[in-house]
């Protein structure tokens, strides 16, 4: 489920973190989970099944596999999910009315997700991995949150107008990080996310922003991705602005830019891009300069 990370991701000793990963100590265990939101585009999501769905023929048939009389109702179950991320880094998901895991939602919101960061890891329990527990509340009149969805998961776009596909908002009342062996911390929600009260217009002006990067300086988002992000292959896209840095989408696959210091809005967004092109740029022609 682990995303690029835009760094290689191949460590050069069992155990070594992959270029790129900060070590725990270098970030505080709510900023280090909040990092691993931000660069995942998919996670496990676990719910409990719901009593209509146990009562149902397939509900009682697997309440005898599991020996339970009254059927499957109350037993864990766990999904796929996508999942893309507020700017404060509350979870948005797409799901669907007729999947499990919506009918379970329905009768109890409460839900866990799991997010795998440990791909390039020679020794995978070595590596990052964060679990949310939290409560689902549907939110399909928010545009700006339905936008940003879509702009990391364009696939999506072929389904988030079907009428029985709804979008979801996590509110997070825990976190629970691992960030390697004997690495281990309870999170309180505070602590994960960040607060976004002075960045309202940066998040009203993204798709705005998108569009520009994407129409009009399509060359630039390539130097910055390929430079400074370190991805290999052509086509990726910005899909996604926050305070804290920027997304990259291809085919499916994303990863993230940090910004270097925060950013509250949109000229202070221009800026950042700016600088970060003129840096891509200067290395673009250096290497050019040794080849």
């Amino acid at each position: 489920m682990s995303e690029p990370q835009g760094k290689s991701a191949r460590p050069s000793a069992p155990g070594e973190r992959p270029p790129g990963e900060q070590a725990p100590g270098e970030q505080a265990p709510g900023e280090r989970v909040r990092a691993l939101l931000r660069r995942s585009g998919r996670a496990s999501l676990a719910t409990r099944l719901a009593a209509a769905r146990a009562q149902e023929q397939i509900g009682e048939q697997l309440g005898e596999q599991l020996g339970e009389e009254r059927g499957a109702e109350g037993w864990p179950y766990v999904s796929l999910v996508l999942v893309a991320h507020d700017h404060d880094g509350s979870p948005l998901l797409l799901l669907s009315d007729l999947a499990d895991h919506s009918r379970n939602l329905a009768a109890d919101p409460r839900l866990a997700l799991l997010y795998d960061g440990t791909a390039g890891w020679r020794e995978p329990l070595a590596g990052p991995r964060a679990s949310l527990l939290g409560r689902a509340t549907r939110c399909d009149g928010d545009r700006r949150l339905l936008a940003r969805f879509l702009a990391r998961h364009p696939g999506a776009e072929a389904y988030a107008g079907f009428a029985d596909f709804h979008l979801y908002k996590v509110t997070i009342e825990a976190a629970h990080l691992v960030a390697g062996f004997g690495v281990i911390h309870w999170i309180a929600a505070t602590e994960v996310l960040l607060d976004c009260g002075a960045a309202a217009a940066l998040a009203e002006a993204e798709p705005e922003i998108l569009a520009h990067m994407s129409q009009d300086h399509a060359d630039a988002v390539a130097l910055i991705a390929r430079h400074l992000a370190q991805l290999e292959g052509d086509g990726w896209r910005l899909c996604g602005i926050d305070p804290e840095g920027a997304d990259f989408e291809r085919q499916g696959r994303h990863a993230r830019l940090d910004f270097a210091v925060p950013i509250d809005g949109p000229g202070p967004c221009r800026e950042a891009l700016v600088a970060l092109t003129g840096e891509a740029r200067a290395l673009a022609e250096k290497s050019q300069f040794f080849q």
